[in-house]
Order: structure tokens, then sequence, then C-alpha cells
């Protein structure tokens, strides 16, 4: 964690103490997020198909439109870090629907604790990368946190995962907010490349590209094209939340 990730988590901890605790999700007092809100955000996990180039199987935890929009905004605009780790577990979730979508090994459930992996290949986590002026606004990065919080939970269940931030962008994108399909599509084009470092890294495992949310799919079809290019095709996609 660096300095401002410190400094964002210390501030958000006094505010904590401050104000006192709710739930991210329902606003109840004294806990981060309630057992209710924990329950709808963590699934069960949908499928969805992202048609198109770079197309590619998407699961999701839940919808954009509940709980877990709101624990998003929380954590990733308001900087509320701790809800990294209910995000993780939503996010482990879709992931493990992915890997049992796709032939991989059965472990006994689909909550965390019993995520299943591909036999014999490891499991890599590639996050939608955000822009470098946004981290610096933020004070950290949600979607790469998040994935790590994932990685985790996923390796305590067995399955050998880890996380390569393979991507990075290589020209300036307008806000995604308020645009159509098309219009996003021309947005994202091109907007990204694969690190020259990452392809050994990725030969020969299980790569699951991981974003918090997704609308039309135009980001994930891009990163998904893009890792095509280079050698590295995804198996899949796995998001906390699909936005209608």
């Amino acid at each position: 964690m660096g300095m401002r990730d410190r400094l964002v988590a210390l501030a958000a901890a006094g505010s904590d103490l401050l104000f006192g605790t709710e739930c991210a999700g329902c606003g109840s007092e004294g806990v981060t997020i309630c057992a209710d809100c924990r329950d709808e955000l963590i699934g069960p996990a949908t499928l969805r198909e992202l048609a198109g180039d770079g197309d590619v199987p998407v699961t999701a935890a839940a919808a954009y439109s509940g709980v877990a929009g709101s624990v998003i905004i929380e954590h990733k605009e308001r900087g509320r870090l701790a809800l990294s780790r209910p995000l993780g577990e939503a996010l482990s979730v879709a992931i493990t629907a992915s890997l049992e979508a796709h032939g991989c090994d059965h472990g006994p459930g689909h909550r965390p604790g019993g995520a299943p992996g591909p036999a014999g290949h490891e499991v890599v986590l590639v996050p939608v990368p955000s822009r470098r002026r946004t981290v610096r606004a933020r004070g950290h990065d949600p979607v790469l946190r998040v994935a790590r919080r994932a990685a985790s939970i996923l390796r305590r269940a067995g399955v050998d995962a880890a996380v390569i931030p393979a991507l990075r962008h290589v020209s300036r994108v307008a806000d995604q907010a308020g645009l159509g399909r098309v219009a996003r599509e021309h947005n994202v084009h091109g907007s990204m490349t694969m690190r020259r470092s990452a392809h050994r890294l990725l030969l020969g495992r299980c790569i699951v590209l991981v974003d918090d949310v997704v609308t039309t799919g135009a980001t994930l079809r891009e990163c998904a094209r893009v890792m095509c290019a280079h050698g590295a095709p995804a198996c899949s996609a796995s998001v906390i939340a699909v936005a209608a």
C-alpha cells in the first residue's frame, strides 16, 4: 500500500470513529456491510454473453441497481477501502461461476471457500486498467485492489490464482457515462495495449479479465481484443455487477 493509500485508509478510519460506521449498502449503523447486504452482493452469479469483436462470456455476482452499486461507489469514489473484502468475495463468486461454466474441476460450492480451479492451470486475473490520473485522484486503484482480494480468497479455497496487471492505457478516453453502445465502442477502441513483460507471464494459464461493473461490455471487449491480438486470449471475464 502506498503512502496515499495509507492516508486514504486513515482518513476513512477516522471518519468512522468520528461519525460512526454505517452499512455501505443500506445505511444501517454499526457495520461496514450488514449480513443482508453482503448476501445480496455475493450472488448467485449470472452468465451473459458479450457479442461482437472480442466476444467473451461474462459472469457477474449481482445487479448494479441493487446493493452492489452502492458498495462499489463507496469503495471506489469515497475511499472506504475495507469494502474491498466483500467486493473481493463477490468477484470470487463470479470467477468461480466462470471457471465452472468452462468445464473446470468442481469444488463443494459457489461461495467463497468452495471455488473450483482448472486442472493443471493457474488462474490469472487480469484487471481492466484504470487511467493513472484517475488513480491519483482517487488515491487507489479499486479494480486492482478488489482483484487482489479475490485472488487471495480463491487461493484460500485451493485455487492457484494470481493477479497480473497486463494491460495499460495508451490514449485518453472520454467518460463512458451517458454514451450509447456504439459510442462506447469507438471511445475505447485502440486505447489499451499489453505490457511488454506480461506475455511470458500469461502463457499456458487460464486468463480471466476482471472489472467492477459491466454495462454494454465495450471495455471488456476491447481488453479481450487486445489480449487476443498479443497471443494471450482470455478464457472469460468476471465482474462484480451488471448495469442494465
